[in-house]
């Protein structure tokens, strides 16, 4: 199958019939955006294909040399784990992914060029509020994997990523990434402008879609890496009536457990699933290769995570499975399905769907922000409704408490031990899903990684390895890269 690649400085321009390169068509196509359906259509391409947890992962704490246990080695994996510039271009690189962003942003724009033409704009508002929504994701997750994390007292000299609002119209497009401030307050002006107009009514299948449950999410996650804690509570609240999460959450304890291994992979991403708050299916190695890649989940990670007991006195219930090799750990989250290329052929590309918000998450963010307002009465409420369905047998007994938290931290200083058992509990939670990432980032927790063979690397606070780095054809486009 042809491959085809989008750069942000090269131009594209993305029809409800597809995607072809802007000079490959009649100027006058853009016309064909003339219906609410149409562009309805166009945006199902406003979210970015690609995957980040191939990196992220590998990247993170949640990664360790296998060694030969690791069958699959594949620089992919093993430039990131040795903090590397990752220099391939495949699926599951940041070039990749920075291409799907930009080219989702692209979508965006041209639905909302499409709209703002329109003779009946007000027919448009649901769809100007995605468009508006999804351009905000595309930005703040290329922002966060490619710039400094925000930090309110260097966010307006820290250079973030270039903002595009309008419709690509000539080729190689000069671009600025100006500071991470600044696409910030854009992310945020998208943001409050588009949720109010989400309509689920719609969307055939509304978890494919920013949804106004997944919106919330979003925004919650945005106030979060912003540290406005009230927001984030506001926003975690409304992504369920009455902010009730405990019968949201994932049924590991009663359903997910009793599962055979093939029923959970097709379970754990399915649009029925409450917990799922917005999917996307991506053209991705990631379902048949996290068990194997060489630089991955280890049994002492295994151990570590869901074998001894947590700060509740207990372990959690996630079944592990290992493929292969007993060094080759998983937890069945994911299913691959294969696309032909043709209804004959013997090729095709793989797919993964990936959960972008899930119930869990908001949960996460809300125990957070409580713990840095002081209510730690409501963050250890909300940590034992987690606890409660993950914890088989679940009584009082596990419940948290703040001697708990204190011996099992080493800490007196109970909002340390807090914000610890919560970091443990996501990184449990998100294993093999490249959101630890995050959370190493916007707490510069120290990353050492070493390998069999005795080579080792550690990133460290403010380290620039931190930053991904910029496609090199950016340049091209008089952005500047990362430093190393």
């Amino acid at each position: 199958m042809k491959k085809i690649t989008y750069y942000i400085l090269a131009a594209t321009l993305i029809t409800a019939a597809g995607c072809k390169k802007y000079l490959e068509q009649s100027p006058d196509q853009r016309t064909q955006l003339n219906s609410v359906e149409k562009v309805a259509e166009l945006l199902a391409t406003a979210y970015p294909q690609a995957d980040y947890a191939t990196f992220t992962e590998a990247a993170s704490d949640n990664a360790a040399d296998k060694g030969t246990g690791g069958f699959l080695t594949e620089q992919i994996n093993t430039n990131p784990y040795f903090f590397r510039d990752v220099t391939e271009r495949e699926q599951g690189s940041p070039t990749n992914y920075w291409n799907a962003c930009y080219q989702s942003i692209a979508a965006c724009n041209q639905a909302l060029d499409a709209i703002a033409k329109a003779d009946n704009p007000e027919d448009y508002n649901a769809q100007k509020g995605e468009a508006l929504v999804a351009r905000a994701y595309n930005h703040f997750m290329l922002v966060t994997l490619f710039s400094k994390v925000y930090n309110a007292s260097t966010a307006a000299q820290d250079p973030g990523i270039p903002y595009v609002t309008t419709p690509e119209k000539v080729v190689n497009a000069k671009y600025e990434r100006k500071t991470v401030a600044f696409v910030y307050e854009q992310i945020e002006k998208d943001l409050l402008t588009g949720l109010p107009l989400l309509d689920n009514t719609s969307y055939k299948v509304p978890k494919y879609h920013f949804n106004k449950a997944a919106a919330n999410a979003f925004a919650a996650r945005f106030y979060l890496f912003k540290k406005d804690y009230q927001k984030v509570i506001t926003y975690s609240n409304n992504v369920f009536p009455g902010g009730n999460f405990k019968t949201n959450l994932r049924p590991w304890v009663t359903v997910y457990s009793q599962l055979t291994g093939t029923e959970m992979e097709a379970i754990y991403t399915k649009a029925s699933e409450t917990a799922n708050l917005l999917l996307v299916e991506a053209p991705s190695n990631w379902a048949r290769s996290v068990a194997s890649y060489r630089y991955g989940l280890r049994t002492d990670l295994v151990y570590e995570l869901f074998i001894f007991r947590n700060v509740t006195g207990s372990t959690w219930i996630q079944p592990l499975y290992y493929r292969g090799s007993t060094e080759n750990w998983v937890v069945l989250k994911f299913r691959e399905h294969f696309v032909r290329s043709s209804a004959n052929a013997d090729i095709g590309v793989p797919y993964t769907i990936f959960p972008l918000f899930t119930a869990e998450e908001a949960l996460f963010n809300r125990i957070e922000a409580n713990i840095y307002l002081g209510n730690n009465t409501a963050a250890k409420n909300d940590l034992d409704d987690y606890a409660s369905m993950r914890i088989e047998g679940y009584t009082s007994n596990f419940k948290i408490t703040d001697s708990k938290l204190r011996n099992f931290y080493g800490t007196n200083d109970l909002k340390t031990a807090l914000v610890g058992a919560l970091l443990d509990f996501k990184r449990a939670e998100f294993i093999q899903e490249g959101t630890r990432w995050f959370d190493i980032l916007r707490y510069d927790l120290p990353v050492t990684h070493t390998s069999v063979t005795g080579e080792s690397a550690t990133l460290t606070a403010n380290d620039p390895r931190r930053l991904f780095q910029l496609p090199q054809e950016v340049v091209l486009a008089g952005i500047q890269q990362n430093p190393r």
